[in-house]
């Protein structure tokens, strides 16, 4: 696929595109069926009831109850129809596997960096195998970025000071156009690359020829480590901290009453607004880390977090 590939010979290159394209095809038919019957009535009354014709016009019918709750009740009926079905395909796009694999992806003015769990990063490029379910994790470091891949039917903004989530397998093998879909400043319309669908056993290949190098959870834990959390959430420590071993999914007691599950959003507001919300128990006494990490740290710090598991070892 290039840049000049018309709009209906675009690949459905993921699931979210054949569930997108079947949605788009029944309205545009229902609608365009609409349409011409509409048309149709339109010329046939112009025509039977033109200026000298022998059609009957005396007592015109005034109301009809049947006509009005018919034409009230049934485009009523296919609208929420059409709604269910999106709100279904809109709610697709958000329920991750727990097999997907996870991809980080940081926007920035002007390029996309992807870092996957092994280490391997990208810039303005984004390799995925075929075929396997895919959950991108998405954040800024300035403005708000769009991640729009036109072949896979998805757009997720990229927002500053948040993770933003979108989840899909992709289906076909190919090279397939990345964009910045949201104005992001001068070179905005220059902001782009492209993502590879390749076989799985190939993607296999390709992910371990990158540079050697420690996971992006090993990262994590030289981050943890270096930044004195393991000072205070290490099970020896004197300081009164939150146990971290199976944080990750866990459902957490606030000081407040809620309840909160520890999410890839609640472990970053932990790391730069730990007094946002405070665990039960537990004073308000971690220091932020806001504009010490960065989104690649922190992308770090929470692979290592969810590497925790009860009981086991340090996540290493």
């Amino acid at each position: 696929m290039n840049a000049t590939t018309p709009l209906w010979a675009l690949p459905a290159a993921s699931d979210t595109a054949s569930r997108v394209d079947a949605l788009f095809l029944v309205v545009l038919a229902v609608t365009g069926a609409v349409t011409l019957a509409i048309f149709a009535v339109m010329a046939v009354f112009a025509i039977r009831y033109r200026r000298g014709s022998p059609a009957q016009r005396a007592s015109p019918p005034t109301q009809s109850r049947v006509v009005e709750l018919t034409w009230t009740f049934t485009p009523l009926a296919v609208f929420l129809c059409f709604f269910a079905w999106a709100a279904l395909v809109y709610g697709s796009f958000y329920r991750a596997d727990p097999a997907a694999m996870t991809i980080y992806v940081v926007g920035k003015q002007w390029m996309w960096k992807a870092q996957h769990a092994n280490g391997r990063r990208e810039i303005d490029e984004l390799h995925l195998p075929a075929g396997q379910p895919v959950r991108l994790v998405l954040s800024s470091e300035d403005v708000i970025h769009s991640f729009f891949v036109p072949a896979f039917r998805i757009k997720q903004d990229a927002v500053p000071g948040r993770y933003t989530a979108i989840s899909f397998t992709p289906t076909r093998p190919g090279v397939y156009r990345l964009h910045c879909a949201e104005y992001c400043g001068t070179d905005h319309a220059n902001m782009g690359g492209r993502v590879y669908v390749m076989q799985p056993a190939a993607f296999a290949q390709w992910l371990e020829q990158g540079p050697s190098g420690a996971s992006l959870a090993a990262q994590g834990f030289e981050l943890f480590r270096r930044l004195g959390c393991s000072g205070c959430h290490d099970a020896r420590s004197s300081v009164h901290a939150p146990e971290l071993d199976g944080v990750y999914g866990r459902t957490v007691h606030l000081a407040d009453g809620r309840t909160i599950v520890a999410d890839e959003p609640y472990l970053r507001d932990s790391i730069l607004l730990p007094k946002k919300d405070v665990v039960a128990g537990f004073e308000p006494i971690m220091p932020s880390f806001q504009g010490q990490v960065s989104e690649a740290d922190l992308s770090a710090l929470i692979s290592f977090l969810k590497s925790l598991q009860p009981g086991g070892p340090s996540g290493k």
